[in-house]
Protein backbone atom coordinates (compact mmCIF):
# COMPACT_ATOMS: atom_id res chain seq x y z
CA UNK A 1 0.00 0.00 0.00
CA UNK A 2 1.36 3.49 -0.41
CA UNK A 3 0.72 6.21 1.89
CA UNK A 4 2.26 9.73 1.84
CA UNK A 5 4.36 11.16 4.31
CA UNK A 6 2.70 14.68 5.01
CA UNK A 7 3.48 17.60 7.37
CA UNK A 8 5.26 17.04 10.50
CA UNK A 9 6.48 13.56 9.25
CA UNK A 10 2.84 12.51 9.88
CA UNK A 11 1.32 9.14 7.87
CA UNK A 12 -2.08 7.58 7.98
CA UNK A 13 -2.33 3.51 8.34
CA UNK A 14 -4.34 2.05 5.89
CA UNK A 15 -7.65 0.83 7.96
CA UNK A 16 -7.01 -2.21 6.62
CA UNK A 17 -3.91 -2.77 8.42
CA UNK A 18 -5.77 -1.58 11.50
CA UNK A 19 -8.59 -3.95 11.76
CA UNK A 20 -6.51 -6.93 10.59
CA UNK A 21 -4.25 -6.03 13.38
CA UNK A 22 -6.92 -5.60 15.88
CA UNK A 23 -5.75 -1.96 16.47
CA UNK A 24 -7.51 1.25 18.57
CA UNK A 25 -6.46 4.73 19.20
CA UNK A 26 -4.43 4.61 21.86
CA UNK A 27 -2.20 2.06 21.57
CA UNK A 28 1.55 1.86 21.44
CA UNK A 29 3.31 1.37 18.30
CA UNK A 30 7.55 0.94 18.12
CA UNK A 31 9.23 2.22 15.15
CA UNK A 32 12.34 1.43 13.69
CA UNK A 33 14.57 1.60 10.79
CA UNK A 34 16.16 -2.13 9.93
CA UNK A 35 18.47 -2.41 6.72
CA UNK A 36 16.90 0.38 5.20
CA UNK A 37 13.29 -0.06 5.81
CA UNK A 38 10.48 1.50 8.19
CA UNK A 39 9.16 -1.32 10.78
CA UNK A 40 6.07 -0.59 12.47
CA UNK A 41 5.03 -2.93 15.21
CA UNK A 42 2.31 -2.69 18.05
CA UNK A 43 3.51 -2.83 21.48
CA UNK A 44 2.50 -3.73 24.95
CA UNK A 45 3.77 -0.82 27.55
CA UNK A 46 3.53 -1.84 31.16
CA UNK A 47 4.02 0.30 34.57
CA UNK A 48 7.62 -0.52 35.59
CA UNK A 49 6.04 -1.45 39.43
CA UNK A 50 3.87 -4.30 37.79
CA UNK A 51 7.12 -5.50 35.80
CA UNK A 52 9.56 -5.86 39.19
CA UNK A 53 6.37 -7.67 40.99
CA UNK A 54 6.27 -10.18 37.95
CA UNK A 55 10.29 -10.91 37.65
CA UNK A 56 10.26 -11.57 41.63
CA UNK A 57 7.24 -13.42 40.83
CA UNK A 58 9.18 -15.79 38.58
CA UNK A 59 12.32 -16.08 40.60
CA UNK A 60 9.77 -17.44 43.27
CA UNK A 61 8.94 -20.05 41.08
CA UNK A 62 12.36 -20.89 39.27
CA UNK A 63 13.61 -21.59 43.16
CA UNK A 64 10.42 -23.70 43.88
CA UNK A 65 11.28 -25.87 40.81
CA UNK A 66 15.06 -25.83 42.05
CA UNK A 67 13.77 -26.81 45.15
CA UNK A 68 11.56 -29.58 44.11
CA UNK A 69 8.58 -27.42 46.08
CA UNK A 70 7.43 -26.45 42.24
CA UNK A 71 5.71 -29.44 40.51
CA UNK A 72 6.41 -29.53 37.00
CA UNK A 73 3.55 -30.31 34.26
CA UNK A 74 4.22 -31.82 30.69
CA UNK A 75 1.24 -30.21 29.39
CA UNK A 76 -1.41 -28.13 30.37
CA UNK A 77 -3.68 -30.83 30.19
CA UNK A 78 -1.36 -32.49 33.24
CA UNK A 79 -1.49 -29.23 35.40
CA UNK A 80 -5.69 -29.34 35.07
CA UNK A 81 -5.67 -33.26 35.60
CA UNK A 82 -3.70 -32.30 39.12
CA UNK A 83 -6.27 -28.96 39.62
CA UNK A 84 -9.18 -31.60 39.57
CA UNK A 85 -7.69 -34.30 41.93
Amino acid sequence: MLVELRQKSQITIPKEIIVKLGLSEGDKLDIFEKDGAICIMPVAVYPKKYLCELREEIAEVKAKIVSGEQPIFDSVDALFDKLEA
